[in-house]
């Protein structure tokens, strides 16, 4: 910011002829720049949290999901504060891979972790992280990936396919871009163990905390609900993530996953029936978890079953409480496992809903019929287009009905024109 100097020229010691001197001239304005100078306090800045970056469309304050492809769809990355909501695929292989990205994201950039899971040991899942990829390993996996297709294919794809050329591509910015914001793992490789121990991490294991809760429930909300959340503000009071509050450290963001919550295992019986006994147990639960993401440097990932909930209205209030929310539909054991035009995927990927933050409406992507697919070490999210059809018998077997179709009409026309048919149109 340009500060507004004004500094009288006056005549030097040695000399009264200074062209500077008089009393016309004696008062300037002029513009200067207000820098620190060297070694002072001045200018104080905030110094910038490890994996994070602002937003470039409203300012907020954003971390990445722990694979850039999703970044790019949901707007950049999540938002500090903010909730998603990832609905399980059927068989949970995929949902449960984003889960452990978004865990392996934050180790890497140093952030302080709290898992939660009723059904699997949080020592369990932080053992099974992928393996970051570096630049030159990276690149390297794309080389094995794209070695794999023949040239012919390769040229004939651009024949048919070029108007897909301009189209956008998922993916664009590689690890080596200038800005280092979100990373690329490896699936079929384990994270060091240096790497797990090298960040704080709260674990939550609904077995083992459930024992000390005594049998009274409060706001109606489950045993294990009212447990985790308690342990969730505390962590975010004690540990000095409470954004009202002024910091006494270095500031950190707190990473929270909890898995496939709603599920049985949490005591909620909204999979079980169209009625359920705790029909608002979960609602007010991811009610009360968003007033303490708001009011934090904190954000959180959560998986729930939700093609087990029997009660569709249920789905539609979890998702308007959560502030992202994507879904993954897995080809795994249906009809369109099947289906040649799907034979290059593994699943699709719906973005139900994007957050609205300092804006009226959220960021609207324009990468619909979106797909999915796990490669050899690699998740990628690409753009679902239908293959082109390359063989000849089928486009030439198509060319000779619609000749002789257009024969019949031509007679059937005729024969209606020369009146010795009874139908006539």
């Amino acid at each position: 910011m340009a500060a507004l100097t004004t500094g009288f020229y006056a005549a030097s010691k040695g000399g009264a002829g200074d062209p500077t001197a008089g009393g016309s001239s004696g008062g300037k304005c002029s513009f200067r720049r207000k820098s620190p100078a060297p070694g002072s306090g001045g200018g104080v800045r905030w110094r910038s949290i490890a994996g994070t970056r602002p937003s470039v469309r409203n300012g907020q304050l954003l971390v990445s999901a722990g694979l850039p492809a999703l970044d790019q769809l949901l707007g950049g990355g999540l938002a500090v504060g903010t909730l998603l909501l990832i609905e399980e695929d059927k068989y949970n292989i995929y949902s449960n891979l984003l889960f452990k990205y978004f865990l392996a994201e934050g180790i890497v950039c140093g952030h302080t972790l709290l898992l939660a899971s009723a059904k699997e040991d949080p020592d369990d899942i932080l053992q099974e992280l992928p393996e970051p990829l570096h630049d030159d390993k990276y690149k390297k996996e794309l080389d094995e990936v794209s070695s794999h297709k023949s040239q012919g294919e390769l040229d004939i794809s651009m024949k048919i396919a070029w108007r897909y050329q301009n189209l956008p591509k998922m993916e664009q910015d590689g690890p080596g871009s200038s800005s280092r914001f979100g990373h690329y793992y490896d699936v079929s490789k384990r994270m060091s163990q240096e790497m797990i121990h090298s960040v704080k991490c709260h674990r939550f294991f609904l077995p083992e905390e459930i024992t000390s809760l005594p049998n009274v429930e409060s706001c109606a909300l489950t045993h294990g609900y009212t447990k985790l959340l308690h342990s969730i503000q505390r962590i975010i009071s004690e540990e000095g993530f409470n954004g009202s509050c002024p910091q006494k450290k270095q500031k950190n963001i707190l990473r929270i996953g909890i898995q496939s919550l709603g599920s049985p295992l949490w005591g909620d019986d909204i999979c079980c029936a169209d009625t359920p006994e705790h029909l608002h147990s979960l609602t007010k639960f991811l009610y009360v978890l968003r007033g303490l993401l708001r009011m934090s440097l904190s954000t959180c990932i959560i998986t729930v079953p939700s093609h087990l909930i029997q009660n569709k209205a249920i789905t539609a209030r979890i998702r308007n409480l959560s502030d992202t929310v994507v879904g993954l539909e897995s080809f795994l054991g249906g009809e369109k496992e099947a289906n040649s035009l799907y034979k290059d995927f593994h699943g699709l990927i719906h973005i139900h809903q994007i957050p609205r933050l300092n804006s009226l409406i959220g960021d609207v992507s324009d990468m619909k019929d979106l797909a999915f697919k796990l490669q050899r070490k690699v998740f990628t999210i690409e753009r679902l287009h239908l293959p082109p059809d390359l063989s000849d018998t089928v486009s030439r077997s198509s060319k000779r009905d619609l000749v002789e179709s257009a024969k019949q009409l031509s007679l059937g026309c005729s024969v209606m024109a020369g009146g010795k048919e009874h139908l006539d149109f």
